[in-house]
């Protein structure tokens, strides 16, 4: 791992279109099944976990994003306004890299981007038992923001775990 190195050449993030949306799917399901030990969920008759996605291309608050290297696919991030904690705009609500472009900076490179381009109050978070998700989380924003973040532990609701709560300032053109 080169450490001095903070964003992979050929990675990109693009907007995703509905003609993506069975890659998007895809990838959403390995994302489901890798976290399957801590997010109880059981496939459906078709044998799969299934994960609506007909929002994000529907309501102008959400927008499904994809992690490219090069042509390939490389994972996904699905933003929403579903805050977590009252008061904020943007709520990471899935993030995914596949595993061959972990460790890599493709994660850390790609959430910069998505930040950057929704600038404003966001919350990422992670749920109580997915402790690597909180320390790539925790890592991440406190790299994006120069530290300049809060931690809060969320119990009341329908969803329980950390949450990161940040600024991003949009893209800083130079």
């Amino acid at each position: 791992m080169d450490p001095v190195r903070t964003f992979p050449p050929d990675l990109r993030v693009r907007l995703a279109t509905p003609a993506d949306r069975m890659p998007l799917y895809r990838m959403l399901e390995l994302y489901q099944y890798e976290l399957s030990d801590i997010w109880d969920q059981d496939l459906d008759p078709n044998g799969e976990y299934g994960y609506s996605l007909d929002r994000y291309w529907q309501d102008p608050h959400c927008s499904p994003y994809l992690i490219l290297a090069g042509n390939a696919f490389a994972g996904f991030a699905l933003v929403d306004k579903a805050v977590r904690v009252p008061g904020d705009d943007f709520w990471m609500d899935q993030f995914f890299v596949m595993k061959k472009y972990r460790r890599l900076g493709f994660g850390r490179a790609a959430a910069g981007e998505v930040f950057a381009l929704h600038p404003g109050q966001w919350q990422v978070g992670q749920m109580a038992g997915n402790l690597p998700a909180q320390a790539f989380w925790r890592r991440t924003i406190a790299n994006y923001t120069s530290g300049q973040y809060r931690e809060e532990q969320v119990t009341s609701g329908g969803w329980h775990g950390r949450v990161q709560r940040f600024r991003s300032v949009g893209k800083i053109v130079a």
